[in-house]
């Protein structure tokens, strides 16, 4: 810690430094010293296999903020004291250091509709701000990230190569996931339909990757490994799937899945507050469909890895993923008995 702290022109014997937060892939601490407090977080290699995209994608846009938008409130990484955004230590791997914006919180789960409103908005302003930016010059930090064409393919070779046990067993599920493949068909037509645009995307809106001031309004967006060129319906659908449900993917009693019409609102309303210029009537056409997109997604992807002897999300009891995937699966089944009345 002390060659980390080096990198950034901080001595270890002036700060005090305690984990921080709950997130799954990177690990965060909260540093504090007579300047201030901070954020440290070293990037997961075993999930970004290339951590300096991440950071040339959050210089480029910073840059194109400052110049382009000013007002917008963007929490950019400190430099190294070698003027770098992401530091690298040999044996120790990839850090970065981020201000803590003071005042703020986060939620781990979507209390209200309020909330859901000012996640949404935060999410549409993020890729409204940056509508002008050349989207082609982002990297791609995870590749096929939201490629529902590429998961569906994936449950199919589960399917002829997984375990037969497991196959077997889930036989209900595997014919009731085939029977919703027309999600995964309409993918392919959007993605050849030049209406449908290719933009910042953030790909990962739970609610935790918003700060919120005192207040409980939103005051940005964080968490900006995942951006990438992308679709709309990836941040709509994943606001869906997550803040929809007052239950987590981890809920085994499926009684509890409901999808709750006052949250589905808030998100349209807050997203197209900022996105309703932005979108073609064709994308606005698909706001309901973002929804079916993810949540289908994710009942392939946890299914397919349940399949495979859970090779990619592990598993914490026996038959975890299955569980999930007919969760998802449950979820899914809710959003479409929605589909005359919300869309």
């Amino acid at each position: 810690m002390d060659k980390i702290l080096a990198g950034f022109g901080i001595k270890k014997s002036e700060c005090s430094i305690k984990p921080f937060g709950s997130g799954l892939i990177n690990h965060t601490w909260i540093l504090s010293n007579a300047d201030g407090d901070f954020i440290l977080q070293k990037v997961n290699e075993h999930v970004f296999k290339k951590p300096e995209d991440i950071a040339w994608n959050i210089e480029f846009i910073n840059a194109y903020l400052k110049e382009q938008a000013p007002s917008y409130f963007f929490v950019a990484p400190i430099k190294t004291v070698n003027g770098r955004s992401i530091l690298f230590i040999e044996g120790a791997g990839y850090y970065r250091l981020f201000p803590f914006v003071k005042g703020s919180c986060s939620f781990n789960v979507v209390g209200n509709p309020d909330q859901a409103y000012e996640a949404a908005r935060q999410f549409g302003l993020f890729t409204k701000v940056l509508s002008g930016i050349d989207v082609a010059q982002l990297r791609i930090t995870l590749p096929s990230f939201h490629d529902l064409s590429l998961r569906y393919r994936q449950f199919l070779e589960a399917l002829e190569y997984g375990n037969t046990k497991r196959i077997k067993e889930a036989a209900l599920l595997i014919a009731e996931l085939k029977s919703h493949a027309t999600i995964a068909d309409r993918f392919e037509v959007l993605k050849k339909d030049p209406a449908f645009k290719q933009r910042v995307t953030h790909h990962d809106t739970k609610i935790s990757n918003v700060l919120f001031d005192k207040d409980n309004k939103g005051l940005c967006v964080i968490d900006l490994d995942t951006v990438m060129p992308g679709y709309f319906i990836s941040d709509v659908g994943d606001m869906m799937r997550t803040y929809l449900c007052p239950v987590s993917e981890e809920e085994s009693d499926f009684s509890k899945i409901e999808v709750r019409d006052d949250y589905y609102q808030a998100i349209m309303k807050g997203y197209l507050e900022e996105m309703n210029g932005e979108l073609t009537a064709a994308e606005k056409g698909c706001f309901f469909y973002s929804g079916l997109f993810m949540i289908y997604m994710q009942a392939l992807r946890f299914l397919t890895d349940h399949l495979n002897d859970d090779q990619y999300y592990g598993a914490k009891y026996a038959g975890h993923n299955f569980v999930r995937a007919q969760n998802q699966a449950t979820l899914l089944k809710r959003l479409l008995e929605k589909e005359k009345v919300l869309s």
